[in-house]
């Protein structure tokens, strides 16, 4: 493969703590791009110090943090304005998901950068969006993930019918980060046709509300909405869990009726309940739901879930191990895709997923964990600050 990548020569700078940021300039890392992370002196990414479980390091930073540059500089010292005013005159990108306002007050607005930065573009990530478009009551709330899935109406539709559930990874982070990453991209290309750059202005709640789409539509203009179902579809049935006579579970999905049909001819080997009247049309079966999961369980007794899958696999009905994290780790799927690569971070070396999207003409940057402030001097020296002003910044506290 090429060594060139898409983003190779594009400089990113981020303020960015936690994951949102974080994850949207990691993917660009990945493409190539230049990434220098500002971080506060002394403490830096308050994500460096949620846990301890990678080698002394944290799950969250060590996960979305590969392949950048970290520079400590603090913001609100005199000293490292122009630090910063020099980084930005190089720069083609500028992500921030500081506390709403914080970034106006460091004079890093769109707006204030817009003169004399006409080629830069500018990434907002906030909880509830900033001024583009109206700024809107909730501007100024603070926004984490789990708020954000209970604004979002996500905890309506997940868990139990007693209890709503957290989703169990930061959802609305996630789709937050990737929004700003592909909106990046986006605004890469427009500048390049029309040679200016564009302020991105992206909510969490916003980007979470798009997700919950299927959701909004089924209770569209007052219907009931979807019920909350645990592991199983709210809307689709039988697709979720069910138990085997040894008492193991078995995941598997119908989308249709003719795989409905197959799943009573070849799985339950009940042809006559396809037609029975209780279940044969989806709608029938989601409303049903109890009565034919204790059908199904009850035919499931006699077997254990390899039989259960077998039988399934004959059938061509989609089925799934309820993997735990452990069997994530040696799955062979990912083993023999060669998905793992080692990558490096300040406690050592760890593996580290591939991309998920593969192209044929590159291979994904997937640079090493930075430790707090490791390429500070270096940076300095770039733009142009000697031995006597780097120890100038440091014995101020800007660096």
């Amino acid at each position: 493969m090429t060594a060139i990548r898409p983003l190779d020569g594009v400089t990113v700078v981020t303020l960015e703590h936690a994951v949102a940021a974080p994850f949207a300039t990691r993917q660009l890392a990945d493409l190539g791009a230049r990434v220098i992370k500002i971080e506060r002196p002394g403490e830096g990414d308050f994500a460096r110090h949620y846990d301890t479980r990678v080698r002394g390091q944290a799950s969250y930073f060590v996960w979305i943090n590969r392949g950048k540059e970290s520079l400590t500089l603090d913001l609100k010292h005199q000293s490292a304005q122009g630090v910063l005013g020099k980084l930005l005159a190089q720069a083609d990108v500028l992500v921030q998901n500081l506390a709403p306002g914080a970034a106006a007050r460091l004079g890093l607005s769109a707006q204030a950068l817009r003169p004399t930065h006409p080629g830069l573009i500018v990434c907002d990530i906030s909880g509830y969006g900033g001024d583009a478009g109206g700024a809107g009551p909730y501007r100024d709330k603070k926004a984490y993930d789990l708020l954000i899935q209970a604004e979002a109406g996500l905890l309506s539709v997940t868990g139990t019918p007693q209890d709503v559930a957290r989703v169990g990874i930061s959802v609305a982070d996630i789709s937050a980060g990737m929004y700003a990453y592909s909106a990046i991209l986006a605004a890469l290309l427009q500048r390049n046709r029309m040679g200016r750059g564009s302020h991105i202005d992206v909510s969490m709640l916003e980007t979470l509300a798009e997700w919950m789409g299927n959701p909004l539509y089924y209770g569209f203009e007052g219907q009931p909405p979807a019920q909350r179902s645990g592991a199983s579809h709210p809307s689709i049935y039988p697709y979720g869990p069910f138990t085997a006579g040894d008492g193991r579970t078995v995941l598997f999905g119908l989308q249709n009726e003719r795989e409905w049909a197959s799943f009573c001819n070849k799985v339950l080997r009940r042809p006559e309940v396809a037609v029975d009247v209780r279940f044969d049309t989806n709608a029938k079966r989601s409303a049903n739901r109890g009565e034919l999961k204790a059908l199904i369980e009850q035919l499931f007794a006699p077997l254990t879930a390899p039989e259960v899958i077998e039988r399934l696999d004959a059938a061509q009905i989609g089925n799934a191990a309820v993997n735990s994290i452990a069997d994530v780790w040696a799955h062979p799927q990912l083993q023999a895709r060669d998905r793992w690569r080692e990558i490096g971070t300040p406690g050592g070396p760890v593996p580290a997923l591939r991309p998920p999207a593969s192209m044929d003409t590159f291979d994904h940057a997937m640079g090493d964990v930075p430790a707090l402030g490791q390429h500070t001097e270096a940076i300095l020296r770039e733009v142009g600050c000697d031995a006597a002003e780097i120890e100038r910044l440091r014995a101020e506290g800007a660096i």
